[in-house]
């Protein structure tokens, strides 16, 4: 019975400290997401960085016609998932590629991480 016992605590006691390692890992990435925008710098131009888990800008202005690309500068991917349910991109990740999509019409577009929903975006498009 006291072997039963002993064993029983170790296996708590681990799965205590797997819960908790995996609990920290969570609680990173909200706190990043609320406090990243006031330290990321815009891109520049029809331009969105991504940075700090945050578009930046978040809402940017731009005529009927213009191309915006969006690159990840972070060590995390990230994807623009529009909200309208127009094809995105694919997993940006740091150093690859850009994604880039041409606004033909005016309006306003809004887009999230499709990984992390806590990242959103707008572009406004204006004739």
């Amino acid at each position: 019975m006291r072997r039963h016992l002993l064993v029983s605590l170790g296996l708590a006691a681990a799965l205590g400290l797997t819960v908790a390692a995996c609990g920290g890992g969570a609680t990173s990435s909200p706190a990043a997401a609320t406090a990243a925008p006031a330290t990321v710098a815009p891109a520049g131009g029809d331009a969105v960085a991504i940075a700090g888990f945050a578009f930046a800008p978040a809402t940017l202005t731009v005529k009927v016609g213009a191309t915006v690309s969006w690159t990840n500068n972070d060590s995390a991917s990230h994807t623009v998932k529009w909200d309208d349910g127009s094809q995105g991109s694919g997993s940006l990740t740091a150093g690859g590629a850009p994604y880039s999509r041409t606004f033909d019409t005016a309006g306003t577009f809004a887009y999230t991480c499709g990984i992390h929903s806590k990242m959103k975006g707008t572009v406004v498009v204006e004739p």
